[in-house]
């Protein structure tokens, strides 16, 4: 046995470690290993497996006594070899530690049904200007809506009820389960009242004890500037109503913004290609470039090139998260059709700037010569 599982190593105590200590090295491991925070983990099942195994016999003073005399004289007998079976097949028999550590990962065994209505996801389609700007939007969908006549119970008038004889109107029955460790008692949901308590003896006649219609719900929703793709709007009871009497569920609005002609978007930030006359980009001037709101102005310096990025601030994407900016890409329109005289004036201006030119391409030649070797270029 000494050679097998050490539940002191498990949960990391020492053999003198007090109850209370126990108790805190069993809450910590359970919250860290619990299979609803490592879905399909094998390994961490496992391991919640064994703490729960060593916590069964350490927790009790009779089997602990019991195990440490046959950690201390293997082969003598004491529990006969029953620990590594401890808890096998389910984690039936917990204490009531194991309840309460569990209520809020949405499992243990005294866990009731879920009486939360289911939630509603709808899908709305909104223009680029709509997202950017906030807008007010109708919507209209179907729901099973909360019965208005019984409030959502079932019951008519909403009070025609019986104690639940099963589990005597507290909603949780126990079972009793013998182990080799003893007699367990399990805690669940009564299966007859479904964790309610109450049962119901004459049924809503407008919604024959479902609790709910189905009716077709609108409403009127403000969407918020900044709305983007994937992004959504949550209304909190406007879901599908509870089949237990419980509150509905909510209503999850996911948008889809259609791409605009002119502005691309990231996150609040907007980007525009704006033409620049050649002319423009060469001798400087003032272009209008478009804005949300309306046309703004930019000041285009002398010798702009194509591709220059210049940034308006605080001219994008204003939204409770912040204010973005605008992004103004230059896109030098060259001149494709000259008549004679304007080929000669621009040639004239050539003549003016090829010495500077020159020169300029004559230190990009010796660059590329330093880099490739003499006279590449």
């Amino acid at each position: 046995m000494a050679d097998k599982k050490n539940y002191y190593e498990i949960l990391g105590v020492s053999k003198d470690a007090t109850e209370e200590e126990i108790k805190a090295a069993y809450k910590k491991l359970v919250k860290q290993y619990h299979p609803d925070l490592h879905p399909n983990d094998k390994l961490a099942a496992e391991k919640f497996k064994e703490i729960n195994e060593a916590n069964e016999v350490l927790s009790d003073k009779q089997k602990r006594a019991a195990y440490d005399y046959e950690q201390a004289h293997p082969g003598m007998g004491g529990m006969g070899g029953g620990f590594d079976g401890a808890g096998a097949g389910g984690f039936g028999g917990f204490s009531d530690i194991f309840d309460s550590i569990f209520q809020g990962f949405g499992g243990g065994a005294t866990m009731q049904r879920d009486t939360k209505g289911d939630d509603v996801q709808i899908n709305v389609t909104l223009s680029f200007m709509d997202a950017a700007k906030g807008c007010r939007r109708e919507i209209a969908y179907f729901r099973n809506e909360p019965c208005p006549a019984c409030r959502g119970t079932g019951a008519k008038n909403a009070s025609a009820y019986k104690k639940c004889p099963k589990c005597d109107g507290s909603g949780q029955v126990r079972y009793a389960q013998e182990t080799i460790f003893g007699r367990t008692v399990r805690m669940s949901a009564c299966p007859d009242c479904g964790g309610r308590g109450k049962i119901i003896t004459d049924k809503c006649p407008d919604c024959k004890g479902k609790g709910s219609l189905r009716r077709e719900t609108k409403l009127s929703v403000d969407i918020p500037a900044g709305a983007d793709t994937n992004s959504y709007i949550r209304k909190r009871g406007f879901g599908q109503a509870s089949a237990e009497g419980g509150e509905p569920g909510d209503l999850i609005i996911m948008f889809r913004v259609e791409p605009h002609k002119l502005f691309q978007r990231k996150n609040m930030d907007l980007y525009v290609d704006v033409p620049i006359p050649f002319q423009t980009a060469v001798l400087g001037g003032k272009v209008l470039v478009p804005g949300l709101d309306d046309a703004l102005e930019l000041e285009i310096p002398e010798g702009t090139q194509p591709g220059q990025t210049f940034t308006m601030r605080g001219k994008g994407i204003r939204s409770r998260n912040g204010t973005g900016n605008l992004y103004l890409r230059a896109v030098v329109e060259i001149p494709t059709r000259l008549t004679k005289e304007q080929k000669a004036a621009l040639a004239g201006a050539g003549d003016a700037l090829e010495i500077r030119q020159f020169e300029r391409s004559k230190k990009y030649s010796d660059a590329l010569n330093a880099l490739y070797g003499k006279d590449a270029y």
